[in-house]
């Protein structure tokens, strides 16, 4: 079960309200961004008081994308689809793997309208970066929309990246979702995952399950989430908690939490 904040829920493009908590505008205040509105920071507030770590989780799940997307390209892969992306917030897939290769294209992905429509007025470059409406339950969709093809060639290896979004599917759509994309992918691709989970205190994840009023919240194991990297080859250090994946600086935290974000990189061989 996942107390962090996530990006994309299920389902066809939502429509725009501001006065409804939305998962984008709530992700992207928990990484201190500006693009949201006074009912998000309410349910903020209540969730907080639940479990006061969720903007924590929400961060070191962002900088785990940052560190998976600089060590893809630095495997030569160059084509990314971030999907459930939420609000633009820097640095991006696109800067982060810039700074490797100038070839860099990336594909942000979202079911919000709110969401395309800031990426596609801050972020789209012709052939380079491109805003993808999509549902992530619609991963062929996804790969086939003209947006998308327009900057990513299906035909050579490219990373999918599913940052703390699968929490709003349920573990069997998840695992379609994935497969979908798996098989897709050319030999040489990726997939770079986090989501969260919650092992140790079933009472808390339910009142936080029951007060995220923004979207169904599913529970996914970590038996569950190792099984999402079937057919794939996981790389070192393997499934581990967002904040000790190839981290720049030893993490002394040892402080044991009731829920956390667990991240994973798998290749195709």
């Amino acid at each position: 079960m996942t107390v962090a904040l996530i990006l994309m829920v299920d389902g066809p493009l939502t429509p725009f309200d501001a006065g409804k908590p939305n998962v984008a505008r709530i992700h992207d205040h928990a990484l201190g961004g500006k693009d949201n509105f006074a009912a998000d920071r309410e349910l903020t507030v209540q969730l907080n008081k639940i479990f006061a770590l969720g903007a924590v989780l929400a961060r070191e799940s962002r900088e785990f994308q940052d560190r998976a997307v600089d060590y893809v390209a630095r495997q030569g892969v160059v084509q990314f689809i971030d999907v459930g992306s939420g609000m633009p917030a820097s640095p991006g897939v696109h800067e982060v793997a810039g700074l490797v290769s100038p070839d860099a294209r990336v594909a942000y992905v979202d079911n919000d309208p709110m969401v395309i429509s800031h990426t596609a007025a801050l972020l789209a470059r012709p052939g380079r970066v491109a805003a993808v409406p999509g549902d992530l339950c619609r991963p062929e969709d996804i790969l086939a929309s003209p947006e998308l093809t327009a900057v990513i060639d299906t035909g050579r290896p490219f990373c999918v990246i599913l940052a703390m979004v699968l929490n709003f599917i349920e573990p069997a759509q998840a695992t379609r979702t994935i497969a979908a994309f798996r098989d897709a992918m050319p030999a040489g691709s990726f997939l770079a995952l986090s989501l969260g989970v919650n092992d140790d205190d079933p009472d808390m994840a339910q009142e936080w399950i029951k007060a995220f009023s923004a979207a169904l919240v599913h529970v996914h194991s970590r038996e569950q989430i190792a099984g999402y990297f079937a057919g794939l080859e996981i790389l070192p250090p393997g499934l581990t908690e967002a904040r000790n994946w190839r981290p720049a600086q030893p993490q002394t935290d040892a402080e044991p939490r009731p829920a956390d974000a667990l991240a994973c990189v798998g290749r195709k061989a």
